[in-house]
């Protein structure tokens, strides 16, 4: 069975999470699994067991309460965020397994910049040095993941300074730009499909897919396509 990849273009938030939510509850045991590439226009997000305290200053920038594990974030334009709903028990593995392989995708994909980045079983993410490159936050519904990862490409990363990103005083946020990556969201994506599929143990054809079809998905897709950087 094909994976389905997804290129969403730039979408807001809620819409993007109920759609996750809606395809989970609806999936059966012969639907196939599918990742959903897109960037998000600003907001925070706040998981279930997040801290009021680690919103320092959110300002103009919403805050939305969801159901992912994990302490607050900023997504934001240039910044590739990748959803990954899985059917776990169908690939055999575990929550912790996911988050390895989802690292482990990044990790790839900075090496092919020359960037040295590694996961930290502690504070899930993908790190270069002390400066975190990428977040990890899931929730599994029925032995089905959705939420996944964010990672910072080339975007404005003031807004992290409003918060303690991901609960943590004082964590630097870095993105592939500043660690001397010459690329952007949509060349990114493109990148990071094939590594995210392999680091899963999914198969899939290569094509990318339409988003035709699903109410909710529609609902989530949007126009305007991921950022491209003229460099």
């Amino acid at each position: 069975m094909s994976a389905i990849v997804r290129r969403l273009g730039r979408t807001g938030y809620e819409p993007t999470w109920r759609a996750m939510q809606a395809f989970t509850d609806a999936r059966g045991e012969a639907t196939p699994d599918e990742l959903w590439f897109l960037e998000h226009d600003p907001v925070f997000t706040q998981g279930l067991n997040g801290k009021a305290e680690h919103l320092l200053a959110p300002g103009d920038i919403p805050v939305v309460g969801i159901d992912r594990g994990g302490q607050v974030t900023y997504h934001g334009p240039g910044q590739l965020v990748l959803y990954a709903l899985i059917d776990l028990r169908r690939l055999g593995i575990g929550v912790r397994e996911l988050v390895v392989a989802l690292e482990n995708a990044v990790i790839a994909l900075a090496a092919q910049h020359g960037i040295a980045a590694v996961g930290r079983r502690e504070a899930p993410g993908v790190y270069v040095g002390p400066r975190k490159l990428a977040s990890i936050g899931l929730r599994v519904r029925r032995g089905c993941s959705y939420h996944g990862l964010a990672l910072n490409v080339d975007m404005d990363l003031a807004p992290f300074s409003r918060i303690n990103p991901c609960g943590l005083p004082g964590l630097a946020m870095t993105q592939l730009v500043a660690e001397g990556a010459r690329t952007d969201v949509a060349t990114a994506a493109d990148a990071l499909a094939p590594l995210a599929c392999r680091a899963l143990g999914l198969h899939w054809n290569g094509s990318w897919s339409d988003n035709e079809g699903d109410a909710p998905l529609q609902r989530a897709t949007s126009t305007t396509p991921l950022s491209v950087r003229s460099w």
